[in-house]
């Protein structure tokens, strides 16, 4: 990799072409919007979220250069820089703010409203963006031959084969139509069930089973065979080993939290209320622990950052260049002491001053490892939520010392975390989306006023989508477990009231630790453990699709890395699509039509096949034939060849 001293960008300093243009910024809110809305609906399920660039860039050059006929790559960066930035809000607010409705409704009260919810999502997008400004030079200029920015790298690479645009974009689309009339097959008609189960009857206590959907599958791939495998083992830790060992010797112990004894409670539930009762308690002190961890390793990775970015906050910037201009150093001041004042005064944002305090200087520092993190390892295995729950231990333990307490107390911490975790996300993925405009020769002020305009759009536009799916479905139940926003709630409630099983999260943090000295990284293996194991075995075989490509002996580096570019805009689509026919089948949910919703007169005149197929063992086997297929078509869009022009 070039150094930063004779990097030239794609596009040269002093040439001029179309950038910020209504098209882009038209484009680009429609795209931070969809991806939003999908990618609050996966993160809800299945606790995490993949990045909006790629795809979002490469829908872009298929619309403005094939339908459109217009051709500039820095529009093009423009569209996926404003629309990407939907997946980090989302992300930020799905972690935590369920959290709040999950409250109202054991407490009687008011959920957050849209304005509320408005307002965090901006203030903490706003923020990370304002944060990043300043160490854009020290991260993405200065250390160019150092720090990679995987995705960023490769949405550059995306943009530059620009020849190739419409080839890509339909294989995006090809996953898109693929997997939403999978999900509408299985989740809208009903016909085979979404997710697979054996119990283990020689092996009380465990079982093992899959939600056999598309979007967990290209998640997988994305995520590679090493992190799957992580997810996995932490799924096979509780599912085979510890489970089973509470079955053995607890069979006749009623244990906190249950009210039953475990032998009762696996008759009346299985293996999955054993997972609901206490592996999940263990799984969150893992989760809590590796967060910790993962911020002490990078403590002198923070401070170094920290002095090199206060080194030139100072200075102001004498190039006219203009891939060189930042927004002025006085506008990002300015914006921060207005939004940290706003977090205080605005009556709605249930923050004091102590509150405002503790989210910039969280804030800023979170930015600063969540810049630098994603320039190593990616944007896919940033620490978010480790980052969020040490921010809410802390901001509990504040705030619970100050005599903030109760709901009031709860609620405070909660939107603290909402803040800050926002924070951490953007900033990562403004992080990604400026190295790929330096790669590219864009404008950064450009880049990161459209990161504000995504911001705008897709907090406008958050509040609606979580309205909507809790309407739907709920918050905690099956369909949506929301499991980063229930893990957040239960440790504000943990610390505010003491009432957490305090020897399964101990027990959590132990085998943490023990993960650490192994030498594995703990957080994928714990948000496993933490999981359903229906979640990281469809994961699973995604990652060992992605293995078995990358050990083909028979193809060169070349066909290695174009199958792998197409699984990767492939399981984009696939994770989109699922995305936006579960937003669909959320709104068909809560429309309502004489005292009916649409879902239920829909559900009249379309084939439900789920009756027929009451033998479970048979819609298991349906289920996982129908994976196989989903399975086979990843396999062959990977090896599609390319059309010849």
């Amino acid at each position: 990799m070039n150094s930063n001293k004779d990097f030239k960008p794609f596009i040269p300093a002093n040439k001029t072409m179309p950038e910020f243009t209504g098209t882009s910024i038209v484009l680009g809110v429609l795209l931070a919007i969809v991806f939003g809305g999908a990618n609050a609906y996966l993160g809800l399920r299945v606790g995490m979220t993949v990045s909006a660039s790629i795809p979002a860039a490469v829908i872009s050059m298929g619309i403005i250069r094939k339908l459109l006929r217009k051709d500039s790559i820095l529009e093009n960066n423009i569209v996926q820089t404003i629309g990407s930035a939907g997946e980090s809000v989302a992300a930020g607010a799905i972690f935590t703010l369920p959290a709040l409705f999950l409250w109202a409704k054991e407490w009687g009260t008011k959920a957050p409203s849209l304005a509320e919810i408005a307002a965090i999502a901006f203030i903490g997008g706003a923020l990370g963006i304002l944060f990043m400004v300043p160490l854009r030079k020290a991260l993405i200029v200065q250390e160019h031959g150092t720090l990679p920015y995987p995705e960023g790298q490769a949405c550059a690479e995306v943009l530059m084969a620009g020849e190739e645009g419409g080839d890509k974009a339909s294989i995006v689309f090809a996953g898109l139509g693929i997997s939403a009339a999978y999900k509408f097959i299985t989740d809208g008609l009903k016909a085979f069930p979404s997710e697979v189960h054996y119990e283990i009857p020689a092996y009380k206590g465990s079982g093992i089973g899959m939600d056999v959907l598309p979007a967990l599958l290209g998640v997988g791939y994305i995520c590679g065979p090493k992190i799957s495998s992580y997810l996995f083992c932490g799924g096979v830790l509780g599912w085979f080993v510890l489970m089973p060992l509470i079955a053995l010797f607890g069979a006749n112990i009623v244990l906190f939290p249950a009210d039953v004894t475990i032998a009762e409670l696996y008759a009346k539930g299985g293996s999955s209320a054993i997972w609901s009762s206490y592996i999940r308690y263990i799984g969150a002190g893992a989760v809590a622990c590796g967060g910790v961890l993962s911020l002490i390793k990078s403590l002198p990775l923070i401070v170094r950052t920290f002095k090199d970015a206060m080194k030139g906050f100072g200075k102001g910037d004498n190039s006219n260049e203009r891939t060189n201009q930042d927004l002025n150093i006085k506008v990002i001041i300015i914006g921060v002491i207005v939004l940290a004042v706003a977090m205080w005064l605005i009556p709605v944002i249930p923050i004091n001053l102590f509150g405002a305090f503790l989210v910039i200087v969280f804030g800023f520092f979170f930015a600063t490892v969540s810049s630098r993190m994603v320039g190593l390892v990616g944007s896919s295995n940033n620490p978010v939520s480790g980052m969020t729950i040490a921010t809410l231990l802390v901001a509990s333990i504040a705030l619970k010392a100050t005599g903030m307490i109760g709901q009031e107390g709860m609620t405070a911490a909660i939107a603290i975390g909402g803040v800050i975790c926002i924070i951490a996300a953007i900033a990562g993925d403004t992080s990604q989306d400026l190295k790929t405009g330096y790669i590219l020769g864009s404008t950064p002020k450009k880049q990161q006023i459209g990161e504000i305009i995504g911001v705008v759009a897709s907090s406008l536009a958050i509040g609606g989508v979580l309205y909507l799916l809790d309407l739907a479905w709920g918050y905690g139940e099956t369909q949506l477990p929301a499991p980063q926003a229930t893990l957040m709630k239960m440790i504000v409630e943990g610390v505010m009231g003491g009432n957490l099983p305090w020897t399964l999260v101990g027990i959590g943090a132990f085998i943490a630790i023990i993960i650490e000295i192994l030498g594995i990284p703990v957080l994928p293996v714990a948000i496993g453990l933490y999981l359903p194991i229906h979640l990281s075995t469809p994961m699973m075989v995604g990652g060992l699709i992605k293995l078995a490509i990358d050990k083909k002996k028979s193809l060169s580096e070349k066909e290695k890395k174009d199958a792998d570019e197409n699984g990767i805009l492939y399981c984009s689509g696939l994770i989109a699509g699922e995305g936006l026919v579960g937003i669909f089948l959320a709104v068909l949910a809560v429309i309502p039509f004489k005292k009916e919703t649409v879902g239920d007169v829909l559900g009249r005149f379309l084939p439900n096949l789920a009756p027929a197929l009451a033998d479970v063992n048979v819609g298991n086997v349906i289920g996982l034939a129908a994976f196989a297929l989903l399975t086979l078509s990843l396999w062959g869009f990977c090896f599609r060849k390319k059309k010849k022009r």
